[in-house]
């Protein structure tokens, strides 16, 4: 998973000359140069990574439904990650990362907007 132009997409289904000038986005862009972006710290709070197989795809497509949908239900957050798939966790704690992260993302753009 990757986002491309903020959309959370299969990498491998995406034909390059579809990425041509589109924005690119991993996981591992996600974060801020060593600070983690608050749904990887969430992952890592409720122990959501298990093996990490499916972790990456998790984050990406948790991040591109946080982008559209800022105040997420637990039936939106579960519909989202339909397509990814864990064999480890049971997938409560992922939500239950999702969930927090994205409280803690809308408290920290509050905190912005104060400040500002």
């Amino acid at each position: 998973m990757v986002l491309l132009n903020g959309r959370a997409v299969n990498a491998c289904l995406v034909l390059a000359v579809e990425a041509d000038g589109a924005d690119v986005t991993t996981v591992e862009g996600l974060a801020s140069g060593a600070r983690l972006h608050p749904l990887q710290r969430a992952f890592l709070a409720h122990s959501a990574v298990q093996c990490g197989f499916c972790t990456p795809g998790m984050l990406v497509t948790a991040f591109g439904l946080l982008h559209d949908n800022p105040r997420p239900t637990e039936a939106d957050v579960r519909q989202a990650l339909s397509g990814n798939l864990c064999r480890c966790t049971g997938y409560r704690q992922i939500i239950d990362a999702v969930l927090e992260a994205a409280d803690t993302m809308r408290a920290e753009a509050a905190i912005q907007e104060v400040t500002r």
